[in-house]
């Protein structure tokens, strides 16, 4: 049995935080259940308008291959309409959690929101992922990742002392401030749930995720007043023990030589055990060593330096493009990329899943559905007769 069998989610998110919740959940074992608009999101019919609608061919393929979509269940619902709200409200009452990423207020306007849930269900764990947090002066100010991550301090020490700020694609605020801290809420929450017998809800900041994620730099600041610049800190290339050099081939190679130890293999292998007590001296020696590193490591392909390091315990890694990573065999090892049959995609390549536990295991039960996939299958489970569903399906109540 996996650990969240019997917990069933319902997932009223559109974009990356919320999906990358679920999808953790989904893996291991929770019934998750996309509540989705008829006929897609408003971003995807302006893009529908623009591109043209894909076929329904085109449509499976795409949602086949959504990552974040597998293992859940689509209910398209129109939460605008009084039948539609009535729906969610019979499922809420049958369901452990509720997750949703609109802008603070607008589940308050359809009626879906915590308070009015909580009264069906007083069992109910509702987490709210937002940019900024439900209250405070930013509760409605729009945004995205690379937002998020400025005002908490991250995209400022991401990059280089004479260039403007690298935006580090959006794994920071999206799915590690926000998707992955509103699963280890919700996973809270259902222990909590265990003691109390009551539900709860969850203010899931983006920020403030951000921001836990920088403890270690706050803490710096707050204790020696220093602050982190780009480039210039221990953990973001400022030392040439923890940095990033190009090789021969124009390709990059990472070494993360923090300990004493391996500072002194990785002197001793590039030939200058001269630098070997000079680990942690700042200025013009820092300089000095930087340059020489630089001008060695362009003597190599990337490869080469990596097999030759490799042995010589020296903390070294290649600087890999994405399709390159999918073809490493430690990553092959480890399983993270899986291949899935669909009857009617064929073959469907996809990360796999993470974590491993000597008594519990993640699966892959099915791929991503299409919009209202299971809009039948789950107002069936309801009660609802398949005229009743007709007609709700003719009033655009449900898809």
């Amino acid at each position: 049995m996996q650990p969240l069998e019997e917990i069933r989610v319902m997932d009223m998110t559109r974009f990356a935080p919320g999906p990358f919740c679920t999808w953790i959940l989904a893996d291991w074992g929770a019934e998750v259940i996309k509540i989705e608009e008829p006929g897609g999101s408003r971003r995807a019919r302006e893009e529908r308008a623009a591109q043209g609608a894909p076929s329904p061919e085109e449509e499976r393929r795409n949602a086949a291959f959504d990552v974040l979509s597998r293992n859940k269940k689509s209910l398209a619902l129109n939460l605008r309409a009084e039948e539609a709200r009535k729906i969610f409200y019979e499922l809420a009452e049958r369901s452990d959690v509720i997750l949703e990423g609109f802008r603070p207020g607008v589940v308050k306007r359809l009626g879906v929101d915590y308070e009015t849930i909580s009264k069906i269900n007083p069992r109910i764990i509702y987490c709210s992922i937002s940019g900024y947090g439900q209250d405070g002066p930013y509760a409605g100010l729009v945004g995205h990742d690379i937002n998020y991550i400025s005002i908490a301090g991250a995209l400022g020490i991401i990059g280089t002392p004479e260039g403007k700020p690298v935006i580090p694609y959006n794994i920071l605020g999206d799915y590690a401030g926000g998707g992955m801290h509103a699963a280890i809420g919700i996973l809270l929450a259902v222990i909590a749930r265990q003691k109390t017998g009551r539900g709860q809800y969850i203010d899931v900041s983006m920020t403030d995720g951000v921001v836990a994620l920088l403890a270690p730099v706050f803490a710096e600041y707050f204790t020696r007043g220093s602050v982190a610049r780009p480039s210039q800190t221990r953990f973001n290339g400022g030392v040439p023990y923890y940095a990033v050099y190009q090789c021969q081939d124009g390709k990059y190679i990472s070494v993360g030589c923090n300990e004493p130890w391996f500072w002194e293999n990785l002197c001793k292998a590039l030939g200058r055990e001269d630098f070997v007590p000079h680990q942690y001296t700042e200025g013009a020696k820092r300089q000095e060593i930087f340059k020489a590193f630089e001008e060695t490591f362009k003597t190599r392909s990337r490869d080469e330096w990596f097999d030759y390091l490799f042995p010589r315990e020296v903390a070294v890694s290649k600087v890999y493009s994405v399709d390159e990573a999918v073809n490493d065999p430690q990553v092959q090892q480890r399983g993270l990329m899986k291949e899935i049959n669909d009857p009617l995609v064929g073959k469907v390549r996809q990360v796999g899943t993470f974590l491993r536990m000597s008594e519990s295991e993640a699966k892959i039960r099915s791929l991503g559905p299409t919009i209202g996939q299971h809009t039948d299958e789950i107002l069936g489970s309801l009660g609802y007769t398949s005229d009743h569903i007709a007609s709700l399906r003719t009033a655009g109540a449900v898809g």
